[in-house]
């Protein structure tokens, strides 16, 4: 699993860091931050998920190769 953030759309909420703190932090303002290249270890993918499900303005993005069915 690979996920990326769009920074732009950050509200500064902080379920990101909160749900998956290895994947993602705060800035001084409070707004998320990825932590690494978005690859996700396979037994982080449900926190990631979590993360990615609790954005409420779906900043956090999965990232899909082609041809995938996700």
């Amino acid at each position: 699993m690979r996920v990326r953030l769009d920074r732009t759309l950050c509200d500064g909420f902080g379920y990101c860091a909160k749900h998956a703190p290895k994947y993602f932090s705060l800035d001084d303002w409070g707004y998320a931050s990825m932590t690494g290249d978005g690859r996700v270890d396979p037994g982080d993918e449900d926190d990631v998920m979590r993360a990615l499900m609790d954005c409420p303005i779906h900043a956090i993005i999965e990232i899909t190769e082609e041809g995938d069915d996700i």
